[in-house]
This record gives structure tokens, sequence and C-alpha cells, in this order.
């Protein structure tokens, strides 16, 4: 499906073909050599984050059994959180507890709803804390707090919103919220590299950057998300955002407040684009230390980025189908280039000029101020990461890279191989059916 998605688009096919095949054989003799409990648990990584297992999978092994025991642990505890079906009186103890139960051997839940995604993930949790008892002491400690503090963190809001119709009220209690379910988790990360001795900021020096970033990734979810969260009755948007533009909040999907609902959407990617410099100012610290960890940092933000522009002035956020994603050929491309911080610069510049670009509705009470947001995303860009240095080649052949190769050809030229291509494969399909039918 997703070359099919691609198909007008030849560097996003050589991409998924790069990423997806010639990549998934760099681990496939380590991965042999595990044990089965270890596959399990990269099993369910893959099940439940997406595309951002394959990126975890690019870190050396030291650090990558560390991200995903910390990343199951979690998705675990959220997927108690997630469940509307599990009652209150039992979920928030639960969450109060649950950095007790990683400890536990042949602790699991099977109490989620039938149609929780993720339910199998807690059936069978006493494989992932099989393999967290066997992380460093110290990691431990750090997933054990982490897990303690978003766990209350999550409690304390589902007991405020319990005697309030509304999740969230103000803005203050947004960045509260995303703050106990996303920026601890880049605390937790740094804390865990820190750990092993791996190169990256120190976390009490850097905390407010590093949270910012969680804040980020987190709020273009819940963007994304509105109108899935909706039907399940998680209403995470503000009230002090949407009541400017709506009455109730379910008022947004409404065909009649089309324009009321664009501009909501306008000032809540506003809101997220506030965190975009800091989340520069992160990468900018971790871009001469281990080449990985740079890329592991950066390529979620820079997907996040291209799916925060797609996002932008989209009245299908609000449908209840078709849900806004970049296509999955776009996300490996950038996945790909993502190899320095002058890639990544240049390509927060692209997403930003796209955004401009669709900022073309003065009427629009955000207007004004995602025009200021966007400037000064482009001038950190120009003052701290310029062009790529003239003694820097700028185009390479670097690994054999048959995509950097296709970003130097006329894209209508592919175009127009790709299409004669695929004509004659299906001029042969016609052929042999139509020769099966005479015989």
């Amino acid at each position: 499906m997703e070359f099919i998605t691609s198909s007008f688009y030849p560097t996003e096919i050589l991409a998924l073909i790069q990423y997806k095949f010639l990549r998934s054989n760099n681990k496939s003799k380590e991965i042999s050599s595990w044990s089965e409990r270890k596959k399990r648990c990269y099993q369910f990584l893959e099940m439940t984050s997406g595309s951002f297992s394959s990126i975890i999978m690019e870190l050396e092994q030291e650090y990558r059994d560390l991200i995903c025991m910390f990343y199951l642990v979690l998705r675990g505890m959220d997927t108690i959180e997630d469940d509307m079906t599990i009652p209150i009186d039992k979920k928030i103890p639960l969450l109060r507890t649950f950095h007790e139960k990683i400890s536990q051997k042949d602790w699991i839940f099977t109490e989620n709803g039938p149609n929780e995604k993720d339910r199998q993930l807690l059936m069978e949790f006493d494989v992932v804390i099989e393999e967290f008892l066997l992380l460093p002491k110290e990691c431990q400690d750090i997933i054990i707090d982490i897990t303690k503090r978003m766990g209350n963190g999550m409690a304390d809001y589902i007991e405020k919103t319990s005697h309030d119709r509304y999740s969230i009220i103000t803005i203050k209690e947004f960045d509260e919220y995303c703050h106990y379910v996303a920026g601890l988790v880049g605390i937790g990360i740094n804390d865990l590299f820190n750990a092993v001795g791996a190169k990256v900021p120190s976390t009490s020096k850097n905390s407010k950057i590093i949270i910012s970033m969680g804040l980020f990734l987190q709020k273009i979810n819940i963007v994304r998300d509105f109108t899935e969260d909706l039907n399940e009755n998680r209403k995470y948007w503000p009230k002090q955002i949407w009541t400017k533009y709506v009455e109730e909040i379910d008022e947004l999907i409404l065909p009649e407040n089309k324009i009321s609902s664009i501009y909501c959407l306008s000032e809540m990617i506003l809101n997220t684009l506030l965190h975009v410099i800091e989340c520069l100012d992160y990468l900018f610290t971790v871009k001469n230390g281990d080449i990985l960890i740079f890329g592991f940092a950066a390529k979620p933000l820079i997907i996040a980025y291209a799916t925060l522009a797609l996002t932008f002035k989209n009245y299908n956020t609000f449908a209840v189908k078709n849900k806004v994603k970049i296509r999955k050929g776009e996300a490996a491309k950038l996945v790909l280039q993502c190899t320095d911080m002058y890639e990544v610069a240049r390509l927060f510049r692209e997403y930003t000029k796209v955004i401009l670009k669709k900022n073309n509705d003065s009427s629009d009470p955000n207007f004004m101020q995602i025009n200021i947001a966007c400037g000064q995303i482009l001038q950190w860009c120009k003052t701290n990461i310029p062009d790529k240095p003239k003694n820097k080649k700028q185009y390479s052949f670097k690994n054999s890279s048959i995509l950097n190769l296709l970003n130097y050809i006329d894209a209508s030229i592919l175009i127009f191989i790709v299409l004669l291509i695929l004509f004659f494969i299906l001029l042969q399909y016609i052929n042999r059916n139509f020769r099966y039918s005479v015989i």
C-alpha cells in the first residue's frame, strides 16, 4: 500500500526500498541469536510503536534494549490509561502502582476491553518484566522513577476530569498533561543515555528543552487524533482555546462550523509551533556526539513536523475517517535524510515554508502570530545552522545511496519511467489472463 501512495514520488519509492528491505538485513544475524523472550519484546515494540520501532532499531544494542524496554513499560501503562472501559476506581490505583508491577515476575493484566488495540502486550507483560529485570540496576531505577511520576500524573488528571465534563480547561493544564505523558519520557531517555555513558547533555541543565521535545511530539499527536479521541470521549484540546470558536467541543466536526474549526486548528498548531526552537536547541547540543543518538532524536521530530505542516489548514483533521498522516514513503525519505544538523535544519526550514505558504488567510485570528512563530524558526536556522560549508560537497555517494543519486535526477523523467514500467506490467498481466481465458 505504501508503494501505491508514493507512486508519483519516485524518490519516496526508492527510499522505501532502501529503508524497508536493505536496512532490514542489517540486524538479521544479531536478531537470530536472541532468546525467544527478547524476540517477543521486539515484536511488541513493532506492533505498538509503528514507525518508531525502526528508529529504535538503528541504535546500538546497548542503547536499543534500554529504549525498547522503557517504551514497552510506558506503553503498557498508557494502555491502561487509554482504555475507557476500565472503571475509574480500578484504573487510578493501577496507574499509581504500575511502577511496582514492573518488578513483579509473572504479573500480567487481562482486563482491558476487547477493542483496546494493545491489550495483548499487557496479557503477556510477564515477558516484558523478565527482560526489564535484566537491565542494569541504575537503568531499572530510572525507568521505575519515571513510571511512578507519570502514573501519578495520569491518575491526578483522571481524578480531576472525573468531576468535570471537559478533560483539559486551560493551556497550562494542557502543558501539564503533556509533561506527564510525554515530557517525562524525554527526561527518562536522556537519563538512560547518560547512565550508560552516551554523549548527551546533562538532564538537570537541559530539562526545559528536553521536556519541550516531549510536549511538541505529544501535542502533534493530540492535534492529529482529535476525532479519534473525541469518539472515545477523550477531550484533550484545552477549553481555553476551543471556546473561542464553538460553544461545545464536538461542534468542531460539524460542516457548518468549518471555518471556525480551521481557525481553532490554527491556534492548536500555533501552540505547538512554540516548542520548535527548543527542539532545535536540543538537537544542536547533540549534533557532535553519537550520530545514531542524534538521528534517534532528530527523526521523530522532523516526521512530526512534516505531519504538523500537513495538518495545518487541513479540514480532514475533523473527518471521521481518513486520518491525516504523511505518506510512509515521505517518512522513509525524511529518515534517510536526517544525516546531520545541516540536513535537519534544511528540512525544518522546508516545512516551515510549507506552513507559511498555507497561512494565507488574514482573517484567521492566528494569522500574524503564526507568521511570527515561523519567522523565528527560520531565523534560528539561519543564525545557528547556515547552509553547508562550501568545502563540503553538496552531493555525496556515501554508502552508495541510490536515493541520493535520485535526488539529483529530474523527477518528471523518473515519473515517466515508473509509469512506463507499470504500463508494461499491466500489459503483461492482461495478456496472460486473456491467454488463460482462451485456453
